[in-house]
C-alpha cells in the first residue's frame, strides 16, 4: 500500500467518523489540539486502523505520535 493510499484513507475516515473539518487536516496538524482528539476517539481510531489497514496498535506505538504525519508514518511502519 502506498504512502498516498495511506493518507487518502486517514483522512477519509477523520472526517467521515471523526467529524473532524477537511480544513483542518494537515501533516502538521497535532492530533489532541488541533483535530481535539480525547481518548475515546484514540480508542475509536485504534479500531478504525485495525478494520481498514488489519494493523493492531498499543498504547506504546502512540508515545511518539504527536501530529498527523506521525500517525501517517507509524501505519507506514506498521505495514511494512
Amino acid at each position: 500500500m502506498t504512502k498516498e493510499v495511506i493518507v487518502e484513507k486517514i483522512n477519509y475516515f477523520l472526517v467521515d467518523e471523526f467529524e473532524v473539518e477537511e480544513e483542518e487536516i494537515a501533516p502538521t496538524a497535532n492530533l489532541k489540539e488541533t483535530l481535539e482528539l480525547d481518548s475515546l476517539d484514540f480508542v475509536d481510531l485504534v479500531v478504525a486502523i485495525e478494520a481498514n489497514f488489519g494493523v493492531k496498535l498499543v498504547g506504546e506505538d502512540f508515545v511518539k505520535v504527536t501530529t498527523l504525519q506521525d500517525f501517517y508514518d507509524l501505519i507506514e511502519e506498521k505495514l511494512s
